[in-house]
């Protein structure tokens, strides 16, 4: 037990060391970014001021999250290390999730006001983080004065909600202006098409160009889709499904996993969306657990070729099978165990250019048990991923990592020395995840024990300083009783 809680406290050290705060300066590009998806409405209400009509208990109503929320509890996000801050549609709109859009020049009223957006989006960016705003096209309200006086930029839904066809070149010209119009007043980083695929191509283009000329900000799709002119990224075709199926239960078939990480470089990446159901009711319908499920999806998740999206609630395991269910509000009184896991991830990759944008080796898969290298000049990292219902262990060669090299786990505090053939033999239980530094096995050795020399001096320093506060303690006892006697 004692050598594990040094271990621990050494791992706690080699992780500070590498988790150097990310910026939001120009220098960090898309690339390098994780991105955490929000619904205001669903995250945190702050003011009843802006409650309108709020029905906390409806899931299809305005249940009152707010901008004022956000800010309020903006260190949520930032503790988990997430870069950019992705808040959903802002605009006037008939519904919660902001897609059926009444006016695009005025912000939702159950969300707050022009000063309010204003103080969210400078806190997110004291706090080193980006903000991401969504612009919906395709289920405009029927009171939107577009679809009044412009019926012919328009086709109706099903729902009886109307989209805005982009091929049109009138409707591309005032959508155009009005964004155009809202990132010259705010300094906001970054836009998100919503139904991308359901666009016009030409006009993405266009759009992308136009809006870049103002200020160079990311612009991504929310769909998964090929490659289009003018995106900085789309979601990756199939990783959702992969993601799910591989991890929804133990003793899955991942053997699509090295296909979707060796596709991923450049590509969002994610599990969940909000526009869907959530990898949560994929857990619960197979009989998993969702905690364990959840850890060992997000190793995979954060250590993966790709800019990874994480929806709101998956760091609670939050469920739901179809909307409106599964865009339940934000409870923040959980058990943290999962949110430290994601904030160590995080922490990880931010300071780690090879886990980042690294290259990807994939070095064993056979029935969920995985294992991969993402490593540049600087530095290389082994991750392994036991989706079993066993221990499994696997050698890698000294060709995959070096001669007198060892693996540092930085989680399950495992340590892999290199054995007399010249192997490196990892050994994981059942349903365990582990990130490995490969490290000179001598420089570490002498840090191992200087640590240790370190911890020692400490510890009997403090044992000290209680012994002298002890008998101090006593001395002024006695002292107190002989003054009592006296009188």
């Amino acid at each position: 037990m004692k050598a594990k809680w040094i271990s621990g406290i050494l791992s706690a050290m080699l992780l500070l060391s590498l988790a150097a705060p990310a910026s939001a300066d120009e220098t960090r590009e898309l690339k390098d970014e994780s991105i955490y998806d929000v619904l205001v409405d669903r995250y945190f209400n702050k003011l009843v001021s802006n409650d309108y009509d709020v029905i906390a208990t409806d899931q299809s109503a305005f249940n009152g999250g707010d901008f004022a929320g956000l800010t309020s509890e903006i260190l949520h996000i930032k503790e988990m290390g997430f870069t950019v801050l992705s808040i959903g549609p802002v605009f006037a709109s008939a519904t919660y999730d902001g897609k059926e859009v009444v006016d695009y020049t005025q912000f939702e009223r159950h969300f707050g006001t022009e000063e309010e957006f204003t103080e969210l989006v400078e806190t997110v960016h004291d706090n080193d983080m980006k903000l991401m705003i969504d612009i919906p096209t395709q289920q405009i309200s029927s009171q939107h004065f577009w679809v009044i006086d412009n019926p012919e930029w328009f086709t109706e839904n099903e729902d009886g909600t109307f989209a805005l066809d982009t091929a049109n070149p009138v409707a591309q010209d005032a959508l155009i202006e009005v964004v155009s119009g809202f990132i010259q007043q705010y300094e906001i980083d970054g836009l998100r098409l919503q139904e991308t695929e359901k666009l016009d191509p030409a006009f993405i283009d266009r759009f992308s160009q136009e809006i870049k000329e103002i200020r160079d900000i990311y612009l991504i799709s929310d769909a998964e889709m090929e490659p289009v002119e003018g995106l900085d990224a789309v979601v990756l075709p199939g990783v959702e499904e992969t993601l799910r199926s591989s991890y929804k239960n133990f003793d899955q078939d991942t053997s699509g996993l090295p296909e979707l990480m060796e596709n991923a470089e450049g590509k969002l990446i994610q599990a969940d969306s909000l526009r869907s159901s959530r990898v949560t009711s994929d857990i619960v319908s197979a009989q998993g657990f969702p905690p364990t499920r959840m850890r060992l999806l997000f190793t995979q998740l954060l250590t993966m070729p790709g800019i990874p999206v994480v929806q709101y609630g998956s760091e609670i395991a939050m469920n739901g099978e179809t909307l409106p269910e599964s865009h339940q509000l934000l409870n923040m009184a959980v058990e943290k165990e999962l949110i430290d896991h994601i904030n160590n991830l995080n922490s990880l990759r931010n300071s780690s250019e090879a886990l980042r944008t690294g290259d990807l080796e994939v070095l064993h898969e056979e029935d969920g048990w995985l294992i991969y290298k993402r490593s540049n000049d600087e530095e290389t990292w082994i991750v392994a991923i036991n989706n079993s219902s066993s221990t499994r262990n696997f050698s890698l060669s000294v060709e995959e990592i070096g001669s007198d090299k060892q693996l540092q786990g930085l989680f399950e505090n495992d340590i892999v020395r290199q054995e007399a053939n010249g192997d490196y033999k990892i050994t994981l239980d059942r349903e365990i995840a582990e990130t490995f530094h490969v490290i000179d096995e001598r420089g570490f050795n002498k840090a191992y024990i200087a640590a240790l020399i370190i911890l020692y001096v400490v510890f009997m320093i403090f044992l000290w300083v209680v012994w002298r506060k002890g008998r101090q303690r006593k001395a002024d006892e006695a002292a107190k009783s002989k003054n009592e006697n006296r009188q």
